[in-house]
């Protein structure tokens, strides 16, 4: 079922990264007039919706850092605010709104701040005509195909004093070598390709970030090993479709094998991956998760719906039927395989009876956890024309039902881990104390010292609430 039509993508020469290092010398040297030579620079950068995007915060805050910028999450605080925005639901546009429209006091006490909005909202075009008319606070706008010039933007800003928008329709680019600061933590995230050529019906993605292209492997295990070097004991390879890696690249190389690579650098670290189009989840994928100790036991694979006929109008191109067999097959292969999945409830034509079919689906396959939205209507895309006459209030009736039956669902899974032992990534604190991970992706908080933040545990539950777990720490590993 595997589509690959991916042209080769174009990859930004070394000169284009060498010209943007010497535009941040010189915001560097325009941000000291502006501020003045003593001031401390501080930048506050919110990224909002996927791992995606905050992979790309992390880009920013990197070019930013070589501009001079420490960091605060304090608007009052900030020299300059940069949201990187999503553009998936309508909830998170209104978000952004919301926030930028807050920003204005600030922007009028103290006229020297630097406002700007970056991302997927960014890149369609009436979002970025409605900011140019309606929030005058905001200096800088711009999408994502846009984010490796991000110096040369904030420079013409600063040099022009007046607004910039770059907002231009574009297949996409790889970038190689732009500077990363990574969110301090023992996770980190790792894009192996960008963009999306599935033109689900109701999804904005292709729109607004491009076409599919992969990154070489060379330079996505080059990344690997900086962050196992660096200490971090959970890596996420990133893609809209992990599971259509390498389309367009001439090694022919394709995820099962990038996935084996990865999981052979050295260090004690996990591996997980997201997200994975059904349609390209191959037997050989499923065979690669068994055989490789490090890659998660954890499977996110997005169905959206359980009715072959609602599956053929989001234009998914696979049957339930399917769906089921990669489940069988996948329990059959990986003891202890967990599943998380995406749900969109009230589809444009869904009935009551494509949505039972969904329910019977949440009941047949016992995920371990559901991501559940009612239908979000976004401009640009084929669902967008399509009759949706089912009214809201029988929408919310249908995603209350579901979520009824996955809180159950839920429940017997954790009852069903009371009296065992798992090893646990420690990754923070909790009101216990700290709290971690399995490789399946479930939550255990326990008692604990914060020296054993980053390291993996053996952690025995000793008790199941509705939402959580509760454990004690019988060993470090």
């Amino acid at each position: 079922m595997s589509q690959n039509n991916t042209a080769a993508a174009r990859v930004l020469p070394p000169e284009e990264l060498i010209k943007q290092q010497e535009f941040a010398r010189e915001c560097a040297e325009l941000l000291r007039q502006r501020f003045g030579e003593d001031h401390a620079l501080l930048a506050l950068v919110h990224s909002y919706g996927c791992q995606q995007n905050t992979s790309d915060g992390e880009k920013l805050m990197g070019m930013l850092a070589e501009m001079g910028f420490g960091f605060t999450e304090t608007p009052a605080d900030a020299d300059l605010i940069l949201y990187n925005t999503c553009a998936v639901r309508e909830n998170a546009e209104v978000k952004v709104f919301g926030n930028v429209g807050e920003l204005s006091h600030l922007k009028k006490a103290r006229p020297e701040l630097l406002i700007g909005l970056c991302g997927c909202m960014m890149q369609q075009a009436h979002i970025a005509d409605k900011i140019k008319r309606s929030y005058p606070q905001v200096d800088l706008v711009f999408g994502t195909h846009s984010l490796p010039q991000f110096p040369e933007l904030l420079l013409e800003t600063l040099r022009r004093g007046k607004r910039v928008f770059r907002v231009e329709d574009s297949a996409g680019v790889i970038a190689e070598g732009i500077p990363v600061r990574r969110t301090p933590g023992v996770k980190a995230s790792l894009p192996i390709m960008y963009g999306c050529d599935n033109f689900c019906t109701y999804c904005v993605v292709p729109l607004v970030r491009g076409r599919e292209r992969s990154r070489r492997p060379e330079d996505v295990l080059k990344e690997a090993r900086e962050i196992a070097d660096a200490g971090f004991k959970e890596i996420t390879l990133l893609g809209q479709n992990v599971n259509s890696y390498g389309s367009g690249l001439p090694d022919g190389m394709r995820f099962p094998e990038l996935l084996r690579k990865v999981s052979e650098v050295p260090g004690d670290f996990w591996v997980r991956f997201l997200s994975s189009h059904p349609k390209d989840c191959t037997k050989e994928l499923i065979d690669t998760i068994a055989e490789c100790p490090k890659v998660c036991n954890h499977i996110y694979l997005p169905v959206q719906s359980g009715s072959n006929r609602i599956l053929k109008r989001m234009n998914r191109h696979y049957t339930v039927e399917w769906y089921k067999e990669l489940i069988a097959y996948a329990r059959e292969r990986i003891p202890g395989v967990m599943f998380t999945t995406d749900l969109i409830v009230g589809f444009p034509g869904e009935t009551e009876e494509d949505f039972m079919q969904t329910l019977k689906l949440v009941e047949e396959v016992r995920f371990a956890s559901l991501f559940t939205f009612i239908y979000s209507k976004r401009e640009g895309t084929a669902a967008a024309k399509m009759d949706d006459p089912v009214p809201k209030e029988e929408k919310s009736r249908w995603f209350s039902m579901l979520l009824d039956a996955q809180r159950k669902i839920g429940a017997e899974h954790y009852r069903g881990y009371v009296g065992k032992t798992f090893r646990v990534l420690c990754d923070g604190r909790s009101p216990l104390g700290l709290t971690g991970r399995t490789e399946f992706n479930a939550v255990i908080d326990f008692p604990g010292d914060a020296s054993l933040i980053g390291q993996f545990v053996q952690v025995e539950v000793v008790r199941a609430d509705k939402h959580n777990l509760s454990g004690v720490v019988r060993s470090a590993d």
